[in-house]
């Protein structure tokens, strides 16, 4: 019995110290910047780690063509591409943050998330 509250107490500092890295991977990916682009450089996105758009730029000579629909094809892929990106910043951060925690079966767990987000 008194194992049993070994292992209780062991599993909540472990996830106590999850909290801390949480809040701590939360920070790198609001501070992070990752830069998606299209149509050769003429649209390009940034976003931060957490999929936020920081910033959109468009080239003039875009923008003097007047083509809507090029326009909204240049910028869905340039923001799908950031996106991409992002998801690899937070795959990264996440591996970090788990690394040396022996939590059985969070390795399995964060693959299968992994492959669902895509």
């Amino acid at each position: 019995m008194f194992k049993s509250l070994g292992n209780i107490a062991s599993m909540m500092k472990q996830a106590q110290q999850m909290g801390g890295k949480l809040e701590e991977v939360n920070q790198k990916l609001e501070a992070a910047r990752v830069t998606g682009e299209s149509g050769a450089g003429l649209v390009s996105v940034e976003m931060n780690g957490l999929g936020e758009v920081i910033k959109v730029s468009i080239d003039p000579t875009l923008l003097e063509k007047q083509d809507a629909e090029l326009m909204e094809d240049l910028v869905r892929a340039a923001v799908n591409a950031a996106k991409e990106k992002t998801k690899e910043v937070h795959a990264r951060l996440t591996q970090e943050m788990t690394a040396g925690m022996n939590i059985p079966g969070l390795e399995q767990a964060l693959e299968q998330f992994g492959d669902q987000a895509d």
